[in-house]
């Protein structure tokens, strides 16, 4: 942690603690109390020796599944250990359970490393620099004055917590999820950065404080991630499962959900989702001030001082605009054209979000800040100083996702949990497909949970003899979710990137979000076709 001077008490550099941020940070990089510190000790402690274990004991078991099957899973387990406990850094636990994957004979090296390629790790790296760039030449910070300036939100680290989810929600509705955590990130902590530096200015906090650890952050990072995940569940073009489980559901059925249909349907749903949302985060991360007196002051003073945009933050916006509008451009295309249309096939296929987001960081070397000396808005130095980490990390969950699918692991536990089950009612495969959606979605990206999980239970609610219309759209909705690990989808990995929620905070945030959206999709899902009047 960075402070402004040297020894207890010194004052902490807020910007440069929070800006400046680290993905893992060991424990002698963090402050903490001696009970806190008495924890995070045994809970890293535990992890060295439990993840062994519990993959030794699993591969252990006589169980009735495929060797590689058996394999995969207690690699996978073990390293879910590892992310939870936090032994070695989360991006390494991931490559180490990659490096098992092939020492013991999953599938050969080429197969396993072939979803590093993914655009979504290219959409990390991309929207990374762009971030960077932001956060270098303060465009974030003025973004971040700006939405505090909004009438009546900047009274309260609520109003600013739920303000910044329903613009999250409303962006991811028409934007990719992992774009929009992204674009909105820098934004994010330029907020945070505010708000600490106010309850520092106040002395409401130590001198030495550590704002990564404000509960005001993790509240406000995991409402941007979990906010977007919500956001992209009201189009149909909101998130990747979305397109994928209406595709397959129609192909199954026979039943066209049109873009209407899906907004009607999930409006109410998303709704109370958000309100939900909003409780779960704000009660389990109880801002440290609720009131920021003298906000509208402070701001206002800042924001004359932060003067006309630079150079630099001229240029950062235009890649930064150039970037949202063909990241956009997409969406705009289906609302017009339809998603059935030509012309939205090879506008989507060409306007990749990963091909689209090096490109627009691209422009950042590009666009000279001094052409007489050959200085762009951002240099080499500066881009390697992206959280490589979490690049790292995604992609092994990319990894391990493709596995459970290309092993057939996560069909022999869809058809083995519905065996050992018997279930035969619409009610009961809704809850198992919603369930299975979330297990599956936690440990592999939504996109992947959706491809695996709808074809599960599509047979299986046709088996029972239930119209599996309900069931399945139950599933693409669930494949959305997955809070609890910083693998479990793309916005999960960026918040955890951010340096400002801890492992153990996102998973008991992110668990009890899990159940609570999983309630709503279960029981107000059948209501919402039923009112719709699809299926």
């Amino acid at each position: 942690m960075t402070t402004s001077g040297s020894g207890p008490g010194a004052r902490t550099d807020v910007q440069q603690a929070l800006l400046g941020h680290a993905t893992y940070r060991s424990l002698g990089e963090q402050r903490l109390s001696p009970a806190e510190e008495r924890f995070e000790r045994a809970r890293r402690t535990t992890g060295l020796w439990l993840a062994p274990l519990v993959a030794i004991v699993f591969l252990s078991l006589p169980l009735d599944m495929a060797p590689s099957q058996q394999t995969l899973a207690g690699i996978l387990l073990g390293v879910v250990v590892l992310w939870v406990t936090e032994p070695v850094p989360i991006p390494v636990g991931g490559l180490i359970g990659v490096g098992c994957v092939v020492l013991f004979g999953v599938v050969p090296s080429d197969e396993a490393l072939a979803p590093f390629g993914s655009s979504t790790v290219f959409t990390f790296i991309g929207a990374f620099i762009l971030a960077q760039a932001m956060l270098k030449h303060g465009l974030a910070r003025r973004f971040a004055f700006r939405i505090l300036a909004l009438p009546g939100v900047g009274r309260s680290t609520v109003g600013v917590v739920v303000a910044f989810g329903g613009i999250t929600c409303v962006l991811s509705a028409f934007v990719s999820n992992t774009a929009t955590v992204a674009m909105l990130l820098p934004t994010a902590l330029g907020i945070l950065t505010v708000i600490a530096k106010l309850l520092q200015d106040r002395g409401l906090v130590a001198p030495d404080f550590d704002p990564t650890r404000l509960r005001v952050g993790a509240a406000l990072v995991l409402m941007l991630a979990y906010g977007a995940s919500v956001g992209g569940l009201l189009t149909p073009v909101g998130s990747p499962p979305n397109l994928i489980g209406r595709g397959l559901i129609e192909e199954a059925t026979g039943e066209r959900i049109s873009f209407a249909q899906w907004m009607a349907t999930a409006l109410p749903l998303c709704a109370l989702m958000f309100v939900a949302l909003a409780v779960v985060l704000l009660l389990l991360n109880r801002p440290e001030i609720r009131r920021i007196e003298g906000v509208e002051e402070y701001v206002a003073e800042q924001r004359r001082a932060l003067g006309p945009l630079s150079r630099a933050e001229w240029n950062t916006l235009i890649a930064f605009g150039i970037t949202v509008t063909l990241w956009v451009t997409p969406g705009v295309v289906a609302l017009v054209a339809g998603t059935d249309s030509s012309v939205y096939d090879t506008v989507s296929g060409r306007l990749n979000e990963g091909i689209v987001a090096v490109l627009g960081a691209s422009l950042l070397f590009l666009l000279p800040t001094n052409f007489a000396r050959r200085e762009a808005t951002l240099n080499w130095s500066d881009a390697a100083r992206i959280d490589w980490g979490t690049v790292l990390l995604f992609g092994t969950g990319i990894i391990f996702g493709s596995l459970l699918e290309s092993t057939g692991l996560a069909l022999t536990i869809g058809t083995e949990a519905n065996d050992a089950l018997g279930m035969t009612s619409s009610f009961w495969i809704t809850a198992f497909a919603v369930a299975l959606a979330i297990l599956v979605s936690e440990t592999t990206s939504n996109t992947a949970s959706a491809a695996v999980v709808v074809p599960i239970v599509l047979p299986i609610a046709m088996a029972a003899d239930v119209d599996p219309f309900v069931p399945a759209l139950a599933a693409t909705f669930a494949a959305s979710f997955g809070f609890m690990l910083p693998v479990s989808t793309p916005q999960n990995a960026i918040a955890y990137g951010s340096g400002v929620v801890p492992i153990t905070t996102m998973i008991r945030s992110g668990f009890t979000f899990d159940v609570l959206g999983a309630l709503v999709i279960v029981l107000g899902l059948p209501l919402m076709v039923e009112v719709v009047g699809i299926g």
